[in-house]
């Protein structure tokens, strides 16, 4: 029932609140479609989003409960999502607020939450871990292609591959690339390719598409058949903006088929080039070097040494005679230093010799047992002495013994 007013009978602020507070909560709980502009995540029980119809240009504040937000999965700001809702008045200060009670994604979005959980999935078994992702061989014998059959994709990859390098070698598996039987399809080619002893690479080709074109290649049995693969693998699905969950897991994630091309084999025309730069800088090099080489041996060809060898010995020839007029002339004055010397050691020694004092006219006396007789005491009257002279000996018979002094 509508409240009736006027200026002279207005209504209570109260009454006004709590009737418009009374419709609002007749409305219950409401199922709304609107698209989410902004979540602003707290670590809160109650978190805050933004709504905006997705035709009219309105908006509306909308709480949620953590709960509510983790059981809705990933929400990407921009998805559009089904909400059941329930719009209430607080008394307090009569504001109109939302609370959302069930939220689903829909539509893309809703594939989009449904691939970030598998990603988050994948990702925490190690599938997309960087160290097991393996070298691309430089020149591989044969590449294998899985693609769709007389697809643009298949004719990039494969002019291209021709075009930089003349002598590869290409063996194409085609597969189903999009619908429902096109993760299996791809399977059975890249396990055909992978069991191939002579491939030693497998390009994974697509052209672009929508999201739901290139779903496939986001399949997690592909994903797993992939990371089991024992033959490295090179991806191209799409544009450089998709990014499809068998890219994550790759070897190698090229763009397009095109930059596929140019990371399985190298440019035989670059390479040429690179090759004739190297011989080059090589002969350059050498040359450098026996320049190089070249200039110290005319140095050492234009020494004087080397011009006349025998200039070289000249002067040491002059020294060692220097050397050896020294070494005689200090010999010379050794010798006759020494000789000196010798002349008057034995002269000393003459003159201190007992022969020379014996030719003075002094005699050297021994009893009969060859004991010195220096003094009277030594022998008596009648004793046999022996006098040594300088010529000769002497027998001496004692006839008397008289001491210095004694008259």
């Amino acid at each position: 029932m509508a409240l009736t007013s006027s200026p002279e009978q207005p209504q209570p602020l109260g009454r006004v609140i709590g009737a418009v507070k009374d419709w609002v909560n007749r409305c219950g709980e409401i199922w709304v479609d609107a698209q989410v502009v902004e979540i602003k995540r707290r670590n809160a029980p109650t978190q805050f989003m933004t709504f905006r119809d997705r035709i009219a240009d309105m908006s509306c504040q909308v709480t949620a409960s953590t709960l509510v937000l983790d059981a809705a999965g990933p929400i990407p700001e921009g998805s559009r999502v089904t909400a059941r809702i329930r719009p209430r008045v607080w008394d307090r200060n009569s504001t109109l607020s939302y609370e959302c009670l069930e939220l689903r994604v829909a539509g893309e979005g809703r594939l989009l939450a449904q691939l970030e959980q598998l990603k988050r999935k994948l990702q925490a078994e190690g599938l997309f871990e960087a160290h097991r992702k393996r070298r691309l061989p430089l020149l591989p014998r044969v590449i294998g292609l899985v693609t769709g059959k007389n697809s643009d994709a298949e004719r990039d990859v494969i002019t291209n591959v021709e075009r930089r390098w003349p002598g590869a070698h290409l063996r194409v598996r085609h597969a189903l690339v999009q619908g429902v039987s096109s993760a299996e399809s791809v399977m059975t080619a890249l396990a055909a390719l992978d069991a191939d002893p002579e491939v030693d690479v497998i390009i994974i080709a697509r052209g672009g598409g929508s999201l739901e074109d290139l779903l496939s290649f986001s399949d997690e049995g592909l994903v797993r058949a992939v990371h089991a693969a024992r033959t490295p693998v090179i991806t191209a699905i799409g544009h450089e903006r998709d990014f499809p969950l068998v890219d994550l897991v790759a070897d190698y994630r090229a763009s397009t088929p095109t930059d596929a091309a140019k990371h399985v084999v190298p440019d035989h025309a670059a390479e040429q080039a690179g090759v004739a730069q190297a011989l080059q800088r090589l002969h350059r090099a050498v040359d450098g070097v026996l320049t190089r080489r070249q200039q110290v041996l005319d140095a050492l060809r234009s020494r004087p040494v080397m011009v006349d060898p025998t200039s070289a010995f000249d002067a040491h020839v002059e020294r060692v005679s220097l050397l050896r007029h020294r070494l005689e002339s200090a010999i010379g004055r050794r010798l006759r230093d020494e000789e000196s010397d010798l002349r008057a050691a034995v002269s000393t020694i003459r003159a201190l010799s007992p022969k020379r004092t014996l030719e003075r006219g002094y005699a050297v006396l021994v009893d009969e047992a060859h004991a010195s007789v220096s003094s009277i005491g030594d022998t008596t009257v009648g004793a046999r002495i022996h006098a040594y002279l300088a010529d000769g000996e002497l027998a001496l018979d004692v006839a008397r013994v008289t001491p210095e002094g004694a008259s």
